[in-house]
C-alpha cells in the first residue's frame, strides 16, 4: 500500500474510534483529549496522522481545537436542538412594570435552599479569591490613608489607567482621563442615560434584552422601542433604521456582543454599520459591554465605541462578571458626554468605594487578570456545552435553545403554549431557580421562554437539577 494512502486509513481509522467513543458518550461534551503528541505516541503513529485525525473529526463538529489549551469534545452526535426564534417588531414606544415578577425571581438569590439557574455571574470557585485577597491586604496595608478616604469623582487614577490599557483588546485608544469610574456597570448606564435623554423620550433596545435596563428606563420616564433581535448575530439594523423616525428614538442602548439573554455577538461589520447609521442623525448609543471579554473563540470582539469618531458611543462595562461581582466596580468611556456624567456621578454618591477600587488597580498592575480570563473563558465554555449537551437530552425534542459563542446564559423556547413564569413557580418547589421570558421584553414578549445562567460548574447536581427542568418543562 502506497504510503500516502496507508496515512490516510491510519488517520480515518484513529478518529472512528475516537467518534465512537463520544457517540457512546465515553468521551462526554467538554472532556480534554490527549495532545497531539501524546495521542501520537499512544496509537504508534505519526504526529502527522495525529494531526490529520482531530482534524477530521473537527471538521465534522465533533471536536474543537481551543488556543493554547488543546482538544475537546465540542458536541454529542445524537441531535442538536434549533434555535430560537427572532422576536416579534413592536407596534409602538411603550413604559412598562415588571417589579412583581422581577421580585418572585429575585428574591432568594442567596438561599442555600435553592439551584439558582437565574443569575449570570460566575461562581465563586471560578474566580481568584486568593490573588484578590493578596491585593485587598497590600492596599489596605500600602495607601496612605489606608483607603479611608475619598477617591476623586472620576475614579482612581491607578485604575482608570489600568482600564485605558485593556481597551487595547478591543481596539480602542483611550486615555485614562476619558474613564469615569462607577459602582458597577448598571450604574454607568443609569449615568449614560441621563446625560443623553429627557423624560419622555423613546430609547431603541434589543429584543429581549436584560430586565434591570426595564427598570431603569421606568424610573427615568422613559419610552422603549423593542428592536428584533437575531440569536446569532443581534439586531436587525434594517429595522432600526425605519423605526428611528417612526418613534422618534433620541438614544440607543445596546448590548453587542453576547447580549443577556440570548448570546447574540454583532459581527465586527454590523457594529461599524450601526455606529455610522446613528452618528449621521447625531444619536447617541449606550454600548454595555460587560461581557465582552467572555469570548469563547480566538479572538475578542470589538467594540462599538472602537469605530466611533464623534464621541457618541458611551462605552459600559465593569468587572462584575468576570472578576469580582460583589466589589461593584464598573466604569463609563462618555466621549462628548464626560461632563455631564461625572456631574451626574458627583451629585449621586460622591465617588465610588476606594478600597474596592484601589485593591483591582492592585491586581490589574500584577498582569494576573489575563491569565484569570484565559481560564474562566476555557470553564465557562466547557459549561456551555455540557449545559446544551443536558438539554439535548433531558428536554422535550420540541424545545430550542440558543449556542452561545461567549457570555453566561443560554435562551431556552419552549412550545408556544408553554409558560415561563409558570415554570418559574414549579421550579422553586424543586429548589431551581429560573428566569421566565416575561422578564426580557417590556412588552411581556417571550412568554414561552426563560433563561438559565452556566457559571456554575457542571456537576451531578446540576445534571440532576437540569433533568428535573426537563421533566417539568415536559410536564407544562
Amino acid at each position: 500500500m502506497p504510503a500516502i494512502a496507508k496515512s490516510e486509513h491510519l488517520y480515518h481509522e484513529v478518529a472512528d474510534r475516537i467518534e465512537e467513543l463520544i457517540a457512546r458518550q465515553a468521551l462526554k461534551v467538554g472532556d480534554k483529549l490527549l495532545s497531539v503528541r501524546a495521542l501520537s505516541k499512544e496509537q504508534g503513529i505519526s504526529l502527522s496522522t495525529a494531526f490529520q485525525a482531530y482534524y477530521h473529526l473537527e471538521s465534522k463538529g465533533l471536536i474543537e481545537a481551543r488556543p493554547q489549551s488543546g482538544y475537546y469534545v465540542k458536541f454529542s452526535p445524537r441531535h442538536s436542538l434549533a434555535l430560537p426564534a427572532c422576536c416579534e417588531p413592536a407596534d409602538e414606544a411603550m413604559p412598562v412594570s415588571l417589579d412583581d415578577m422581577i421580585t418572585s425571581v429575585y428574591n432568594d438569590l442567596r438561599s442555600t435552599n435553592i439551584l439558582s439557574f437565574s443569575v449570570s455571574s460566575p461562581a465563586p470557585a471560578l474566580l481568584p479569591v486568593a490573588k484578590l485577597k493578596k491585593s485587598v491586604v497590600h492596599s489596605l496595608n500600602h495607601e496612605t490613608d489606608h483607603c479611608l478616604g475619598y477617591e476623586h469623582v472620576q475614579g482612581n487614577a491607578g485604575l482608570r489607567k489600568q482600564i485605558a490599557k485593556l481597551s487595547f483588546n478591543w481596539g480602542g485608544t483611550p486615555a485614562e482621563d476619558e474613564v469615569v469610574i462607577t459602582a458597577g456597570c448598571m450604574e454607568a448606564l443609569t449615568f449614560s442615560l441621563k446625560a443623553v435623554t429627557q423624560p419622555g423620550d423613546a430609547v431603541a433596545i434589543e429584543s429581549p434584552t436584560y430586565s434591570g435596563i426595564f427598570r431603569v428606563m421606568q424610573s427615568l420616564g422613559l419610552h422603549v422601542v423593542e428592536i428584533p433581535t437575531d440569536p446569532r448575530h443581534g439586531l436587525d439594523l434594517a429595522y432600526l433604521e425605519t423605526a428611528i423616525p417612526r418613534f422618534q428614538i433620541k438614544a440607543c442602548l445596546f448590548v453587542p456582543n453576547f447580549n443577556n439573554p440570548i448570546g447574540s455577538c454583532m459581527p465586527d461589520a454590523k457594529k461599524m454599520q450601526l455606529v455610522q447609521l446613528l452618528a449621521k442623525r447625531e444619536i447617541p448609543l449606550i454600548e454595555d459591554d460587560i461581557y465582552g471579554e467572555l469570548y469563547f473563540g480566538k479572538t475578542r470582539p470589538r467594540t462599538c465605541k472602537s469605530f466611533d469618531k464623534k464621541g457618541l458611543v458611551l462605552h459600559c462595562s465593569s468587572f462584575s462578571k468576570s472578576l469580582a461581582p460583589g466589589y461593584r466596580i464598573g466604569w463609563v468611556l462618555p466621549g462628548r458626554f464626560k461632563q455631564q456624567v461625572i456631574g451626574l456621578k458627583r451629585m449621586s454618591n460622591v465617588a465610588t468605594n476606594t478600597l474596592a477600587q484601589v485593591s483591582i488597580a492592585h491586581f490589574l498592575q500584577n498582569g494576573r487578570y489575563e491569565l484569570h480570563l484565559r481560564h474562566l473563558r476555557k470553564a465557562l465554555h466547557t459549561h456551555s456545552l455540557q449545559y446544551l449537551q443536558a438539554i439535548n437530552e433531558f428536554f422535550p425534542s420540541h424545545t430550542k435553545v440558543t449556542q452561545p459563542e461567549g457570555g453566561f446564559v443560554l435562551w431556552v423556547e419552549m412550545y408556544r403554549k408553554a409558560d415561563g413564569y409558570k415554570l418559574h413557580k414549579r421550579a422553586l418547589r424543586h429548589g431551581i431557580g429560573i428566569a421566565p421570558g416575561q422578564l426580557f421584553s417590556a412588552s411581556q414578549q417571550f412568554g414561552n421562554y426563560f433563561r438559565i445562567s452556566y457559571g456554575t460548574p457542571y456537576s451531578d447536581k446540576i445534571e440532576k437539577a437540569l433533568k428535573t427542568l426537563g421533566e417539568l418543562v415536559a410536564g407544562l
